[in-house]
């Protein structure tokens, strides 16, 4: 039988830009991500959640936990990275920036150590509507 994949929520404003689900089953979740030029996510990570991304269009930098410390990545069209569960994390636009995200389904999986718009430590509201765990501790081992 074949699972329906069609948006369970579609376009999902957000104080950075906005995110818009374009698949959703229980094996994986598909977005695209707009962030606007000079805005950033969350520095966050995830418990369970693993994600990829590809970035389509625009400049952004990715804070990626490699070896304890955060390293630096600019990536331009066409770059990817993969995102473990418990990698900490964020992405900064340096120009309007497009990323295809693909990840396991886990969207309430998401806790905010550090955010420019006051929600770091708050639980997460996702485009699912749910509450994510969103306390503000450090990373699993850490």
């Amino acid at each position: 039988m074949i699972e329906d994949a069609r948006p369970a929520g579609a376009r999902t404003e957000k104080p950075w830009g906005y995110e818009l689900l374009w698949a959703k089953t229980s094996q994986y979740v598909g977005k695209i991500i707009h962030v606007n030029a000079g805005h950033a996510l969350s520095l966050q990570y995830h418990r369970v959640k693993t994600e990829s991304v590809y970035l389509a269009a625009g400049r952004v930098v990715y804070e990626i936990e490699e070896g304890g410390r955060l390293a630096r990545r600019e990536l331009v069209p066409g770059d990817h990275l993969h995102i473990p569960a418990g990698t900490v994390h964020r992405v900064t636009a340096i120009e309007d920036a497009d990323i295809f995200e693909v990840s396991t389904p886990e969207l309430d999986d998401v806790v905010r150590l550090e955010d420019r718009y006051g929600r770091a430590g708050a639980p997460a509201t996702t485009e699912s509507g749910g509450r994510g765990p969103g306390e503000e501790s450090g990373p699993p081992g850490a």
